[in-house]
């Protein structure tokens, strides 16, 4: 299956087809708990023990992350493990999108990220359609629609040399529609503990660092310029490499890395 960026350029056009950049249409159902919220704290509470006295992560920034109302939590991508140790270091349950393969895999590997991703309530989306892109932005916008975080890593997917590659307008397309604080958030360590295409990691203590809130609702009603998004989406990935120091690549995560990842 193709891997496809969640987070895409291509995502160009209102889900309603109104032109005015809403993501969400007017009249929506929003669930006002969100899929899986007990499941969510039943794991991390049974996992962060575990986890801090295996790896003993370095949490930084911490109070930059709004202990209340809607962000979102924009984070290089270097690992899988980062799936778990950012929203091991928050206080706050945080939804991502995750590829629909989670949730459909065979076998031991398949039954546990099937439990994983179903019960936290992470948003599936099958990446292999034209419109995956916009169907991520539609979910993120639902979850801080309900007051809540949303994940997402502008690179679309997961580094293939641990350099820091260009991010996607997705995410700026969904800050500049629903006026929300971007945090930036950098992750040290994960490819150590999780290397792509390897089987085996080690044992490392990884860093996880919450930066600044960067608020863009100067450029609110501008989600149609692509030049502001443009922009927008830079000053994320400038603040990213701050937080990290990677080398930046100044150009999108090659295509045929992203459709060999699995």
């Amino acid at each position: 299956m193709t891997d496809r960026p969640v987070d895409g350029d291509e995502a160009a056009r209102p889900a309603d087809g109104s032109g005015s950049g809403a993501l969400v249409p007017a009249g929506a159902s929003i669930d006002p708990d969100g899929k899986g919220s007990a499941a969510y704290w039943i794991l991390k509470s049974t996992l962060s023990p575990m986890v801090r006295a295996l790896f003993r992560p370095t949490i930084e920034g911490l109070e930059n992350v709004p202990e209340t109302g809607p962000a979102i939590i924009a984070s290089n991508h270097l690992s899988v493990a980062d799936w778990l140790f950012t929203p091991l270091a928050l206080k706050r349950r945080i939804t991502y999108v995750a590829k629909s393969d989670y949730f459909t895999g065979t076998g031991v590997k398949g039954f546990v990220q099937r439990g994983f991703f179903s019960g936290t309530g992470q948003v599936p989306i099958d990446r292999s359609g034209g419109k995956a892109s916009e169907a991520a932005l539609i979910a993120g916008a639902k979850v801080l629609q309900r007051g809540e975080l949303f994940g997402i890593f502008p690179e679309g997917t997961r580094s293939p040399d641990g350099r820091l590659y260009k991010g996607r307008t997705g995410i700026a397309r969904l800050a500049l529609s629903t006026g929300v604080p971007i945090v930036p958030t950098g992750v040290i360590g994960t490819d150590k503990i999780a290397p792509k295409n390897r089987r085996f990691g080690k044992l490392h203590s990884p860093t996880v660092r919450f930066g600044r809130p960067l608020d863009f609702r100067a450029f609110a009603g501008q989600s149609h310029d692509r030049a502001v998004m443009r922009s927008v989406v830079d000053q994320v990935m400038a603040s990213i490499q701050e937080l990290t120091g990677q080398v930046y690549v100044d150009d999108y995560a090659p295509r045929t890395i992203i459709e060999s990842t699995s």
